[in-house]
């Protein structure tokens, strides 16, 4: 039987429906898990601790996505003025979820905003904008004009780290669609890629049979090649066991 992953989904205005949300998840998402040969199952962004533990009984492994800004209040900071969308409501959902997950050991690949909700769930803190907290920083936001799967700067990969393994290389060129970044590690997280200017673009927690977060979008990056799939795969191979 194949295993069944959990994607975290969001609110979503965007339907002709009036005074109603939708809670959907981006395609690339799913067909990613589909590719890497398990089914995907959307997450509501409205879940209760017991929700998280009901889910939590059910799926094999977990998938972070992106999405808005989260709130700061949760990392201990005040928000800024150049903070942008923020749902607590999604916030609360999934860092539950992040913390019952960890205490379980689920297999669990976190994407972007999934990357910081990691780091936030085990104690560390983000920058709420590059350009403005980062001096020297590239441009890493969301252009609405570029595709998704457009390599926008490159990384290096840690040497010896489980995801230099998995993709079989240190140096990739990524896309980019975000404006917060991790800032402090939280506990029990290694940082083992940057961009150029230093910004932390994945970690891995230590004593975990496998969490990996990356703050590019590799689900995108498959609509042009295979480079990242290894990535869902490896997570899908230890959502099996």
């Amino acid at each position: 039987m194949k295993p069944l992953i959990g994607i975290t989904g969001r609110k979503d205005t965007s339907a002709r429906l009036h005074n109603s949300s939708l809670h959907a998840v981006g395609e690339t998402y799913v067909r990613a898990i589909q590719k890497a040969g398990a089914t995907p199952i959307i997450l509501p962004p409205v879940m209760t601790v017991e929700d998280c533990k009901v889910i939590l009984e059910r799926v094999d492994g977990l998938l972070f996505s992106g999405g808005e800004d989260i709130s700061p209040n949760y990392y201990r900071q005040e928000p800024k003025s150049w903070i942008g969308g923020i749902d607590k409501e999604r916030d609360e959902s999934e860092l539950a979820l992040a913390k019952l997950a960890l205490e379980r050991q689920i297999p669990i690949l976190g994407i972007c905003r999934g990357h910081q909700i990691l780091n936030i769930a085990v104690g560390g803190t983000l920058y709420q904008d590059l350009a403005a907290e980062v001096s020297g920083a590239l441009d890493h936001a969301y252009a609405p004009a570029r595709p998704m799967e457009q390599l926008v700067h490159a990384i290096t990969i840690s040497s010896g780290s489980k995801l230099a393994k998995i993709l079989g290389n240190t140096d990739f060129m990524v896309n980019s669609v975000h404006h917060q970044a991790v800032r402090t590690i939280g506990s029990g997280m290694r940082i083992v890629a940057h961009a150029p200017d230093g910004i932390v673009e994945a970690t891995e927690l230590q004593d975990h049979p496998f969490c990996i977060s990356v703050q590019w979008h590799p689900e995108s990056l498959l609509k042009n090649d295979t480079t990242m799939l290894p990535l869902f795969k490896a997570f899908i191979a230890s959502a099996a066991l």
